[in-house]
Parts: C-alpha cells; sequence; structure tokens
C-alpha cells in the first residue's frame, strides 16, 4: 500500500471527482443531471476553493459542454466532464465528433437507464447506446478503481499511439451513491504517473499557425473520399492500439501505487470452473459472492468480468472463455435489434472465431436501478447449468429477463 496516500471514507462520485482533481485538468465543462450531479458539485467546490486550478465552464447544456471542451482540448488543455443518460443523448453529435478529431478527453459517464418510460435510475443502456461512437469505454467494479481508473484514463487517451477521448462508466446509484473506504494517492506520485501535460502535440491550435479544424470530405471528389476513409483507418488504428496500452497503463500503475485491477478482462476463480458468470460493472461483487456459495455446494462456477468493453478484448475473453463449458452472460441494458444483451453480443463475436460453440446464455436485468442480488446471480448459475445438461439447446436463446414479473424468470 502506498504510504503517502491517505483514506477518506466516499461514494463513487467523489472518488471520480478527487481522481479529476489529482489529474490537474485545465478546463472542466458541465451540467448537472441525475445520477452526475454530485460529482460536478465536488468538482465545483475544489475549484471555488482553489485546490483544483482549473477554469470552469458552466454552460447552457451537455451539446455545449463537450463542444466547449473540444475547443479547449483543441487548443492543448487536458479537458474533464461528466454525464449520464439523457445528458449523454443531448452531447451526442459533439460525442460523435470527438474521436474523429483525435481529442484525448477523459469524461466519466454515471450510468442511467434511458427513457422512455421516465427513469432517473442506473442502468447501462446510456453507454451501450453509443458503444460504437469511436470512444474507449473501461468500466468500473468499485469506488477505489473508479478513482484510479479515471486518472490512468489521462495516460491512456493522451498515449501518442493512441489519441482517443475515455469515458470510465460508474454505475449510477450503486457506484455514484454507494459509500467505502477510498485511498487517495499522493499528488506527487500521480503526477509522476501521468507526466507533462502534452494534450495536442500533433495539431494545436496556434494564432501564428491558422488551420482548418475537421474539414469537409468524401462526395464524389475521390481525393476527399480518400482523406475521409484514412480518417476512418487512423482511429481504428488508435482503437487497436489501445488494449496494449490499457495494458501497459494498469501495469505501471500497480508498480506505482500497488492496486492491481485486469486491464481488460478480469478472471476470478475461473482456473477450474466449468460455468462462468460474464459481468461488467458494479455486478460483479454479487455474481462473485454467488460463484463463491455455490462452490460450497460443489458446484464449480467463475466470473469473467469485462472491465475495457471499447476496444473490446476479443482475445482476452475467448481465453478466458475457453476455460469453461457454458457461459451466463448478464446484461445491464437492451439489444433491441438482436432481442438479447449487448454484452452477450460481444461475447458471441468472441468466441466465433475461436470454432467452440458452448452454451451461452442471455440474462438482462438490473434496468431502472433495479438490484442485481446474490439470489438473483444463483439462478443464473442454475439455469446455465441446466443448458450445460442439454447440449443441443439453441446456440442464440431468448433472453431471460430478470427483475421480470413473468413466472419462470429469476425476479
Amino acid at each position: 500500500m502506498n504510504t503517502m496516500s491517505r483514506a477518506v471514507v466516499c461514494d463513487g462520485n467523489e472518488a471520480a471527482a478527487w481522481a479529476v482533481k489529482l489529474a490537474r485538468p485545465d478546463v472542466v465543462a458541465v451540467y448537472p443531471i441525475t445520477p452526475q450531479s454530485s460529482l460536478v458539485e465536488n468538482l465545483a467546490q475544489f475549484i471555488a476553493t482553489g485546490e483544483l486550478d482549473a477554469e470552469l465552464m458552466t454552460v447552457e447544456g451537455e451539446h455545449s459542454v463537450l463542444s466547449a471542451l473540444q475547443g479547449a482540448c483543441l487548443a492543448g488543455a487536458r479537458t474533464y466532464t461528466a454525464t449520464s443518460g439523457p445528458g449523454l443523448a443531448f452531447m451526442f453529435e459533439p460525442y460523435v465528433r470527438t474521436p474523429g478529431l483525435r481529442l484525448p478527453m477523459v469524461a466519466s459517464l454515471v450510468n442511467r437507464d434511458m427513457l422512455s418510460p421516465q427513469c432517473v435510475w442506473g442502468g447501462q443502456q446510456d453507454v451501450m447506446t453509443v458503444r460504437d461512437a469511436g470512444w474507449i469505454q473501461i468500466f468500473c467494479e468499485s469506488a477505489q478503481e473508479v478513482l484510479d481508473t479515471v486518472i490512468m484514463a489521462y495516460r491512456i487517451a493522451e498515449h501518442r499511439s493512441v489519441m482517443l477521448p475515455v469515458n470510465v462508466n460508474h454505475d449510477g446509484n450503486y457506484l455514484s451513491y454507494g459509500v467505502s473506504r477510498v485511498e487517495i494517492p499522493d499528488q506527487q506520485r500521480v503526477d509522476a504517473f501521468l507526466g507533462a501535460k502534452n494534450v495536442n502535440w500533433h495539431a494545436a491550435l496556434d494564432p501564428a499557425r491558422p488551420m482548418a479544424v475537421d474539414p469537409l470530405t468524401g462526395g464524389a471528389d475521390a481525393a476527399g473520399a480518400a482523406r475521409f476513409v484514412a480518417y476512418r483507418q487512423s482511429l481504428c488504428r488508435g482503437m487497436h492500439n489501445a488494449l496494449e496500452v490499457i495494458t501497459d497503463v494498469h501495469a505501471a500503475w500497480a508498480d506505482a501505487f500497488g492496486r492491481d485491477y485486469a486491464p481488460l478482462v478480469e478472471e476470478y476463480r475461473l482456473d477450474d470452473a466449468e460455468i462462468a458468470l460474464v459481468t461488467i460493472g458494479s455486478m460483479s461483487g454479487a455474481a462473485k459472492d454467488a460463484a463463491d456459495a455455490a462452490r460450497i455446494t460443489g458446484s464449480r462456477v467463475g466470473v469473467i468480468r469485462v472491465k475495457t468493453f471499447r476496444p473490446f478484448p476479443v482475445a482476452a475473453l475467448a481465453r478466458a472463455a475457453a476455460k469453461v463449458q457454458a457461459l451466463g452472460v448478464v446484461d445491464r441494458a437492451v439489444s433491441y435489434g438482436w432481442n438479447c444483451g449487448p454484452v452477450f453480443q460481444e461475447v458471441l463475436s468472441a468466441l466465433y472465431p475461436s470454432g467452440r460453440r458452448i452454451p451461452v446464455l442471455s440474462f438482462i436485468g438490473g434496468l431502472a436501478g433495479a438490484d442485481l442480488t446474490e439470489a438473483h446471480f444463483a439462478r443464473v448459475i442454475e439455469r446455465t447449468h441446466q443448458a450445460l445438461a442439454a447440449p443441443a439447446a439453441p446456440f442464440l436463446v431468448p433472453p431471460v429477463w430478470i427483475n421480470a414479473s413473468e413466472e419462470g424468470t429469476p425476479g
């Protein structure tokens, strides 16, 4: 443990604010929305008291938040914002522009279900809706992991082989308001870990060097279309490079601060497991408890927690899944077009190149802030074991809706 750190008791939103303070951004632009509001309130307090030397921009909405930060980042500023649910939807136009401009921003998504019907509670539908917009997407299980990952996100985003924005996701209600003990590292050691700011080294705005930003490309002009393709190819290369950078940055964090996280996919009690639960975000703790309880009864259950969702760690997930005979994938969001969960889709895609055809079941739960308990995961384990006992069952099956009222569901 880092002896120069100090401990506080705080929720996930405050933990994220502490991380931002330690990362020393130059510009913070915010607009409050439940369940993110207390995060930016804490940041505003840090700035008001002089603990964080940053420009705080309070604008009229989330579209302006990210638009303003794009200009700041283009000028070479380290930036930060946070949003949730409908706020992310309002931010959509500048959100999809940010990775194309190769701007290394960091933004927390305090995950919230989307409407309608009206809902202000936790869920992951917001981030899953934009999962292919070009941002790196990392999910946290605990408040401590929120703090550590937000800091790491700056080093990942600003790496010269990546230069892409990063979303650090933590579940609304469960992590945003859940209180726990959190270690806050020493400022000087964080400064050394992140290094000197060099945010837009490749194309910073300079009055002495006028330039066009986001030029019009494509159409019938062959040269313009080729330039557009080059942008897309470059973004894909940066996203692919991020897998190695994320892994290296997590290793460097463990060396510097003594807290070690699986950078891409966490394997829990998997070496001798027969089946595994696949989870993402704060639900993972309850899944691990359920796996522990199942082992007491002789059922060999493990957990595969997806930490990095974009870029999706295909090889790491396939390696983990190769250790078991069946998977129960639990989502906190819905893929409407496939009638399953988004993580379930990704798992199927990752398994396909390996040629393995094991039972994989889709479970959807925790929507609109509903609990995902150890008892729910026990039912997921039961259903997954049943699928293993009937290998002729379809590979792709309709989802089991956790928390639903229909008879025969784990809720």
